[in-house]
């Protein structure tokens, strides 16, 4: 890797288990002070990539380069220049909070003044120092979130990876912790994480979306959603079940959802989108129908369809 902004390359990837391809010819590269985003379904394969990366498992095939390290040849390189988090970070709960931080301080090698300095400076930017006394296994999950990041990132690590860090935890504190990967970012480390929850892509600069162990696409939200040519509406009509099984029999029409009262409507490559809805629910008492906003979920479920599509045509065909 010879760009010095280039915190992550990776070239071709893939990892077997037996019969199983985990991950699949997965290229892409992280600049640094990204927060990048890999998004798809529970076993999609986004864990086995981000453990690759991280040095913990070797590759069947493809190379890597993580920090100036090759993920094949110097996977101890990776490691004492990262921060790593998952959702099942241990942290020791009969340990006090400034403990658990003095502890993972010692891990990567910080001793002295500077590692009291350290776990100061911490609790202060985590709003942990009313809880520096308390017990570990005494907090909150959103509490504990907080305590085992501060702590993977104790060593100010140039790059973070975080391994599906809010799987659990309740809407108020994963937005607080996003604030916190926000301001991490802003003080100069890399972060690439791994999430299944789409609302959350919104909050990363770039994303890569993986599906089935291949990549689908990357780039930022924005590219993403136009690259799909997405036209999404919401209705508020009569019979709307019987509505929404004649929209999805329109030609152009990809997604019909229901929200409460509001049917929400998803077309792709359609020159008159409004005209089609209209002429679908011909007969149908239009109570409002009004275009809104195309979200990363609406671009990646778009591209999952498409891939399901291609997956069963071959089938048929073979």
């Amino acid at each position: 890797m010879n760009d010095p902004n280039v915190v992550i390359e990776a070239e071709h990837l893939s990892r077997r288990f037996g019969q199983l391809w985990a991950v699949r010819d997965v290229t892409l590269r992280v600049e640094r002070g990204e927060i990048f985003g890999v998004l798809g379904p529970n076993g999609a394969g986004k864990s086995t990539t981000i453990r690759m990366l991280c040095g913990i498992l070797d590759p069947t095939s493809g190379r890597g380069s993580v920090v100036g390290h090759e993920i094949a040849t110097d996977s101890e390189g990776i490691k004492q220049n990262i921060g790593y988090m998952t959702q099942r970070f241990s942290l020791y709960e009969d340990m006090t909070v400034a403990e658990n931080l003095r502890f993972y301080a010692s891990v990567y090698g910080m001793s002295g003044k500077a590692r009291k300095q350290r776990i100061e400076t911490v609790l202060d930017e985590a709003g942990l120092r009313d809880r520096r006394d308390q017990l570990a296994g005494t907090l909150s999950g959103g509490w504990k979130q907080r305590v085992a990041l501060a702590s993977s990132t104790i060593h100010q690590p140039p790059l973070l990876f975080l391994d599906e860090p809010t799987a659990g935890v309740d809407p108020v504190s994963r937005r607080d912790f996003w604030d916190q990967i926000h301001r991490i970012s802003d003080a100069g480390t890399t972060v690439l994480v791994t999430t299944h929850y789409m609302d959350e892509a919104e909050r990363c600069h770039r994303l890569a979306f993986i599906f089935r162990g291949e990549l689908l696409a990357t780039g930022t939200p924005q590219e993403i959603v136009e690259r799909r040519n997405l036209h999404v509406f919401e209705l508020e009509t009569e019979r709307s079940l019987e509505a929404a099984k004649r929209l999805r029999a329109a030609a152009g029409v990809e997604e019909v959802n229901h929200f409460g009262h509001v049917t929400r409507v998803a077309l792709r490559d359609s020159p008159e989108p409004e005209r089609v809805v209209r002429e679908a629910l011909a007969g149908f008492s239009i109570q409002r129908l009004a275009p809104t906003r195309v979200s990363v979920e609406d671009a990646f479920v778009s591209m999952v369809r498409e891939d399901e599509a291609l997956r069963a045509q071959k089938a048929r065909a073979a």
